[in-house]
């Protein structure tokens, strides 16, 4: 009999008692201050008196700003996903306390990116506060809210999905100093994916069929947790075009990697719904292959009509 969701909580909370302690153990302390070249920063007009923003002020690429502001909304909307993981978890125990502790971690990355982006000028400040405005009131909802496993598959992946979106767009802007911060935003998500991804390594081990199928449900209907962005589309259009995330790092760099290190293709102890799922998992993955080689193929052409 399929596992009950008090049952999957209870039984992976040893794991998630062990992974909590071997994140500590490798998490650094860091400082959103000591990221942000504050020397640069000069006032703006309104209240103070000071220089209104103008598209010039910064030399950033403009799809390196598209990418960090959708980034940055993005992680903006950590009181929605803090209610999500802590109603879903809960808030007691090792499950409660891992709550708790991704949250604050997670919450240092938009303190450090805003100022960023605040005292380089390189946004609009009150196109940036009205677009957070509205993102944040839209909120975000879990796919699967009543699914442990769904869920914590699902952030296996999106936390590795944003640790490459971070440091691609890093790279993008060509200021060592955005490099660096998001490369410090980047690391932390990485902790948070292998946490993630080992918690439902054990729940393969515990109820292979049931894991296999989240698996399998989330990578179908994977969106990132910004795409109800206001203009998400166009947004993630251009940071496709741009090679900052598009689909063939999608499939090739998160989906494949951590599906190998679940076993998922080789796995001997599912059952016939487990390998139902996995069969229609094998067939997403190959239609994924086909997108990603027909976009790079259409990315190149517009790249030879460009030149």
């Amino acid at each position: 009999m399929p596992l009950d969701q008090t049952a999957i909580l209870l039984e992976l909370e040893p794991v998630v008692a062990s992974n909590l302690d071997r994140h500590l153990a490798l998490a650094k302390e860091w400082f959103p201050h000591e990221y942000v070249p504050w020397s640069e920063g000069r006032t703006f007009d309104g209240l103070l008196g000071g220089e209104p923003w103008r598209p010039d002020d910064s030399d950033l690429p403009d799809v390196a700003r598209t990418a960090l502001i959708v980034n940055l909304l993005t992680e903006d909307n950590l009181p929605s996903y803090h209610h999500e993981i802590a109603t879903l978890f809960g808030r007691d125990g090792a499950w409660g306390t891992w709550v708790h502790r991704w949250t604050a971690e997670e919450g240092r990355h938009g303190i450090a990116i805003r100022d960023y982006l605040t005292v380089t000028r390189a946004v609009d400040p009150v196109a940036l506060e009205r677009a957070r405005m509205v993102h944040m009131e839209s909120g975000y909802a879990n796919d699967h809210p009543d699914e442990v496993l769904h869920s914590v598959a699902y952030v296996a992946f999106q936390e590795l999905a944003t640790r490459i979106s971070h440091r691609n767009t890093g790279r993008a802007t060509g200021d060592p100093v955005a490099e660096q911060l998001l490369a410090r935003v980047a690391a932390d998500e990485n902790l948070h994916m292998v946490f993630y991804r080992n918690l439902l390594a054990a729940a393969f081990d515990l109820a292979p069929d049931q894991a296999m199928r989240a698996v399998t449900d989330v990578t179908a209907g994977f969106k990132m947790p910004g795409a109800n962005i206001e203009g998400f589309g166009r947004k993630a259009l251009s940071i496709a075009l741009a090679g900052i995330y598009d689909l063939r790092q999608h499939r090739d760099e998160v989906l494949a990697p951590v599906l190998r290190h679940w076993n998922v293709w080789d796995r001997t102890d599912v059952g016939a719904e487990g390998e139902k799922a996995r069969e229609e998992l094998a067939a997403q993955m190959r239609d994924l292959e086909n997108q990603a080689a027909r976009f790079e193929e259409k990315r190149e052409a517009r790249k030879q009509r460009g030149r």
